[in-house]
């Protein structure tokens, strides 16, 4: 599949006629919601696993040396833990240019976390392993050394991390792939190596 999935991701229409609808955001849609909403709640997604395994050649990386961002993976009994947003159906055009590199819009349950904590019926951007932008698992280590070298047109790669780990504390949710990455990062800060 190629890396650029708006034409794709347009034509779902699960949600055509509808007034509103809820996405949910496990990356950098937890902190920079650069785009109008309804409502903003704290959220989850049960059955899936946030991991440091998409290409990012259009934002935390070029295409001759893309970044690593996040997408979710299917794993048994794992909470991904972020940021709900009830939006606009328009929103829709925004999103799928931001999340172009590689993600399609898939429908998901999403567990609200405040309010009246119901399940809504919503979707999230997944980088599956069949387009073109993905760079699989490596090791925590391995991608902390990838992140430290990497930067694109939205800044250092490590920008995009740290925000991310700061934001999910702020949100009290541990997520160890994430902070273990974060703390080799901060390691090769300390020793000088980057």
């Amino acid at each position: 599949m190629s890396a650029n999935t708006i034409e794709i991701n347009r034509r779902m229409d699960k949600f055509d006629g509808h007034q509103q609808v809820w996405v949910f955001g496990y990356g950098s849609l937890i902190y920079k919601a650069d785009f109008p909403y309804l409502e903003r709640r704290p959220a989850h997604i049960q059955g899936w696993a946030r991991r440091f395994w998409q290409g990012s050649h259009d934002h935390r990386g070029t295409p001759d040396a893309p970044g690593r961002v996040v997408t979710i993976i299917p794993q048994t009994g794992a909470v991904c833990h972020g940021m709900a947003y009830l939006i606009a159906p328009e929103v829709f055009e925004h999103l799928d240019y931001r999340e172009k590199n590689g993600y399609l819009r898939v429908v998901v349950d999403i567990g609200m976390e405040d309010g009246d904590r119901g399940v809504a019926e919503g979707v999230v951007y997944i980088a599956r392993e069949d387009n073109a932008a993905y760079l699989g698992a490596a090791s925590e280590e391995e991608i902390a050394h990838h992140i430290a070298r990497s930067a694109g047109p939205s800044g250092p790669n490590s920008d995009y991390l740290m925000q991310l780990a700061i934001s999910l504390r702020e949100m009290g949710k541990h997520d160890p792939h994430v902070f273990a990455i974060e703390q080799f990062l901060v390691d090769l800060i300390n020793s000088g190596e980057i």
